[in-house]
């Protein structure tokens, strides 16, 4: 399978991560972009002009990334990005239609654990 995988730099492969496809990262963030109120492929580097100075969100450092760039966050990136995908969790989990986004709430829970993996391990999140 072709896609990304997102993982703790701490180099211990028993260590948590999370897996996508090219096409179902695409749709989470399409999904977390919709959560924080704004349509991601308006943005630049989407196919979109707005500005990402233009949006408010936490997630603007998983967000705003090519798919298949690698690259990595910072452990204070993932802090900020943690308790607002939690959020959405939530959100996702109250929602009537919620069976819709069984997947992207299983691959957000599995985010949110490898998020504070590296926030407790003090590591970089890697994507590859």
């Amino acid at each position: 399978m072709m896609g990304l995988v997102l993982f703790p730099g701490d180099g211990d492969i028993a260590s948590p991560d999370v897996a996508w496809s090219y096409s179902g990262f695409s749709a989470f963030r399409r999904q977390l972009a919709q959560a924080e109120g704004f349509i991601l492929s308006e943005m630049q580097g989407f196919g979109g002009e707005r500005l990402w100075s233009q949006v408010a969100t936490s997630l603007e450092p998983l967000l705003d990334r090519p798919d298949d760039g690698g690259g990595e966050l910072s452990p204070a990136d993932c802090g900020v990005i943690l308790p607002r995908l939690e959020a959405i969790i939530g959100q996702w989990q109250d929602q009537d239609d919620a069976p819709l986004f069984q997947q992207h709430i299983a691959d957000a829970l599995q985010l949110a654990a490898v998020l504070r993996f590296c926030i407790e391990k003090d590591v970089e999140l890697l994507f590859l």
